[in-house]
């Protein structure tokens, strides 16, 4: 099949660009028989690697696939394919860039969902394959001293993912996991906050309050305790403001999702 005087890399260069951009300078490395012609040949490659991307897809994003429909799915898979080459030697990340796809790409814009769908499904599996770390507990939290507690600030598992959420994908994604009956897609009021995160080998997702969403935001971002309870004010008087960022950190303690504290000062 192949040509002679080519070196193995050069070849493998020519057949990389016919697969990802469809160059065809390796058309003339490529020899051919009268019942199977070099392009022929190259077409099986090619339409094989796409479909196995194509596949990539539809694990990654089984409840996209679900809303579209198999045949639409798989056209958007070629659609994909071609605006975003796989850049990468796992097939693990080839679908990072779908949630992008779908919010920009002009055939499917008008369905915004759909994004909102990818994203969340991308979060999952991120959640899944992030990084193992300690979990910070109520016992190391109750050793700091209470004049300690202003500067404190607070780190996150690397599972823990945000998002915004303006349709009910959750309880979609939830339906079609569970191959429940199918339910309506609707578009909500003012976005929701949620998050993802990992606890052993199980991936959780739930909503929060708009001044939960905002304090978690504000650690993420490396906000320490005082500030956070500053701001929450804009929600609950001053008085209580500490006692609710407190139960914010209670909850995340007990979701496993906090996993360090700095500077670490015992009473």
């Amino acid at each position: 099949m192949i040509a002679e005087n080519q070196s193995l890399k050069d070849l493998q260069m020519q057949m990389l660009a016919w697969l990802q951009v469809h160059d065809k300078t390796i058309k003339s490395s490529v020899t051919g028989t009268e019942k199977v012609p070099a392009d022929i040949r190259l077409d099986i490659y090619a339409n094989a690697y796409r479909y196995r991307l194509i596949e990539a897809l539809e694990e990654t994003f089984p409840a996209v696939n679900t809303l579209l429909g198999d045949e639409a799915f798989f056209k958007l898979g070629l659609g994909y394919v071609d605006a975003h080459p796989s850049q990468h030697f796992s097939i693990r990340y080839f679908g990072q860039h779908l949630s992008y796809f779908l919010a920009s790409d002009k055939s499917y814009r008008e369905q915004p969902v759909l994004s909102e769908m990818a994203h969340f499904e991308w979060l999952l599996r991120e959640a899944f394959d992030a990084a193992g770390d300690q979990r910070l507990t109520l016992e190391i939290l109750q050793q700091i001293a209470p004049e300690n507690w202003p500067a404190l600030q607070f780190s996150f598992h690397p599972s823990v993912y945000r998002i915004d959420l303006s349709y009910n994908v959750p309880q979609l994604w939830q339906a079609i996991e569970h191959q429940q009956e199918p339910i309506d897609i609707v578009a909500q009021e003012y976005p929701q906050a949620w998050f993802i995160w990992r606890r052993e080998l199980k991936t959780y997702y739930r909503s929060m309050d708009v001044d939960e969403a905002w304090a978690m935001d504000a650690m993420l971002k490396g906000e320490n305790f005082a500030l956070i309870c500053a701001g929450v004010c804009e929600w609950v008087d001053e008085q209580n403001a500490a006692m609710r960022v407190a139960g914010f950190i209670q909850n995340w303690l007990s979701e496993g999702i906090l996993s360090s504290i700095k500077p670490r000062k015992i009473s």
